[in-house]
């Protein structure tokens, strides 16, 4: 995935329904705070910071090391190290869904916003600290 050139505040200028819009606007500021990096664009996901990964097959690359997406049906937060480590956590977050690696949320002002920032913070931790070697399906829960 590639860094995209663009200005964060004319793509949100762009997001319906203006929900989205709303709660772009306060995980900019929480992933801003958790991660000290500032929003970029990397085609449609709003990532602050970035990892590398190589994998066995020989891919490699860099990503966000957190990010969302403000989608039409509900925003795409995106767990690089997949949901697996934090399965227990989300049971306890409020109204989502999840996909491999994705927490998808219509409402944030329905969750709990610090079991989000906890999520958050240690799923950036654990792709900053080196080259990832797994993909979100391979992720496990954390012991």
């Amino acid at each position: 995935m590639d860094r995209t050139p663009g200005d964060v505040p004319v793509f949100l200028a762009g997001v319906t329904p203006k929900k989205r819009q709303t709660d772009a606007e306060q995980l900019i500021a929480l992933m801003s705070t958790v991660t000290g990096e500032a929003p970029q664009l990397w085609g449609t996901v709003i990532g602050f910071g970035q990892y590398h990964y190589k994998y066995k097959s020989g891919r490699e690359g860099d990503a966000p090391a957190a990010g969302f997406s403000p989608r039409k049906a509900a925003t795409t937060i995106y767990l690089p190290d997949g949901v697996g480590p934090y399965s227990s956590q989300l049971q306890q977050l409020g109204p989502h869904t999840t996909g491999v690696g994705c927490v998808y949320i219509k409402d944030l002002q329905t969750i709990d916003l610090g079991l989000l920032e906890a999520i958050i913070t240690e799923s950036y931790r654990a792709m900053t600290s080196g080259t990832n070697a797994l993909r979100a399906r391979d992720g496990a829960p954390r012991g």
